[in-house]
């Protein structure tokens, strides 16, 4: 029996067809091990979202085969996808393959344990030219309480400053059947929350005949009876609407967790990242979901650095988000990406500024989840506990409060009314009920 070791770099979609690569080997007999371990084969899962993604893709190829020289390496993923040739010219990989053929990653890699010769086996798709979702089947192989469902790929945005429309193609959504089908397994097997994940899932359905899109598959989800819990992935702001809302309300299970993209509180800065809303349309859509939902808790991604940004649209940024107040932010300073337009702007910002502009902006962030978090101590919440390390329990409310727990008793994968009782280090403490 062969081992294999997968390492996943970057988002919810990489992690979820990790799992599909990882459930046909299982299928084919091969033994899954760590990572850290000493693996027959070695797959790197590879991003592309930063320049520092780049990095930590190669340096992951060669460190694994530090761990195994007569190991087969192979690597796959976005970063394949748009820097072919300088993952063929690397000698520590094996097999080079693209987004498309992670489906038949064992044929790939038995073609190459047959080749007598061990010639390097590369199969690289253009995704641009795909049409149709390339679908794994039901994945079940998952965490303990969450299940990551992808609903489709590819995006259609071109945002100036991203690569990922060029690694992933064109929208292509995946059938509704085989979506609520994997659902169905999984809630089976006791999973109790469902993640719908994909690279631009506000798309969902645009690609179809019929007018089937994103919340007409939620209210479908809704209705399997052994899941609890939906949540979503990122959004595109511009999909929350008015019907959307009021559709998405009278769905009993939807986690009220928004992870908004916006990237900038700059319209100037909005415009030339190419994004198609205005800080007053953002402000709007928060208004309305807060409206909505009383306990929602909205997260965001922000760009720091973009060319051309200023000192004052900086502070017009600061200033939004100040005025928004998210409960986390992720900073990212801007990373050129070879291929996108913002990357053939004359007019980069100095790495000091952004450093100091993104320092800024965590210490907001950080203030923001502190007093969000001290605003719960005393009231009780439902948490769906997800693991525990020496009778520490830990798990996240349906509004994605992180909360930990002291109990004998076994708690993992049960959803238990607990009150938050103190904060240490912005971090929420609860006490079962008695």
């Amino acid at each position: 029996m062969k081992k294999v070791a997968f390492i996943t770099l970057g988002c919810k979609v990489n992690q979820y067809e990790t799992n599909a690569m990882c459930e046909e080997f299982l299928k084919k007999g091969y033994e899954l091990v760590e990572k850290e371990e000493k693996a027959d084969i070695y797959v790197v899962n590879t991003c592309t979202v930063t320049n520092m993604s780049d990095r930590k893709s190669r340096q992951m190829l060669r460190r694994v085969r530090e761990l195994n020289k007569d190991a087969i390496i192979v690597a796959c993923g976005c970063y394949v996808q748009v820097a072919r040739k300088e993952l063929e010219d690397m000698e520590e990989i094996d097999i080079v393959l693209g987004n498309n053929e992670k489906s038949k990653i064992v044929e790939f890699v038995e073609e190459f344990i047959n080749n007598k010769d061990k010639k390097k086996v590369e199969n690289i798709d253009d995704v641009m030219r795909t049409k149709e979702f390339v679908d794994f089947g039901d994945v079940t192989f998952t965490e303990k309480t969450r299940a990551v469902i992808k609903i489709q790929d590819g995006c259609d945005r071109f945002c100036s400053y991203c690569i990922i429309p060029y690694a992933r193609g064109k929208v292509r959504s995946r059938k509704k059947e085989n979506i609520l089908s994997e659902i169905k397994k999984i809630a089976e097997e006791d999973i109790k929350e469902v993640v719908i994940t994909g690279i631009h899932i506000a798309s969902y359905g645009k690609d179809f005949e019929e007018n089937y899109r994103l919340i007409d598959l939620l209210e479908d989800i809704n209705k399997i009876e052994k899941i609890k819990r939906i949540r979503l992935g990122s959004l595109e702001p511009t999909l929350i609407t008015e019907e959307f809302m009021n559709r998405l309300t009278k769905l009993d299970k939807i986690c009220h967790h928004f992870h908004l993209s916006l990237q900038s509180g700059c319209d100037e800065t909005l415009k030339r990242m190419n994004r198609i809303y205005t800080t007053k349309q953002f402000e709007e859509i928060v208004n309305l979901i807060r409206k909505k939902y009383d306990d929602v808790i909205l997260t965001t991604d922000i760009i720091v650095g973009f060319p051309e940004e200023t000192e004052e649209e900086f502070e017009k940024t600061y200033e939004f988000l100040s005025k928004i107040k998210f409960y986390k932010m992720h900073i990212f300073k801007y990373s050129p990406r070879k291929g996108t337009p913002a990357a053939r702007n004359k007019n980069q910002i100095d790495g000091s500024i952004k450093e100091e502009r993104s320092r800024r902006l965590i210490e907001l962030s950080n203030k923001n989840e502190k007093e969000y978090n001290e605003s719960y101590i005393g009231k009780k919440v439902q948490v769906l506990f997800e693991e525990e390390k020496t009778g520490l329990y830990k798990g996240h409310t349906q509004n994605y409060i992180l909360v930990y727990c002291n109990s004998e008793k076994n708690l993992e994968n049960k959803i238990i009314d607990v009150v938050c009782e103190k904060l240490e280090e912005a971090q929420i403490y609860a006490k079962m009920q008695m």
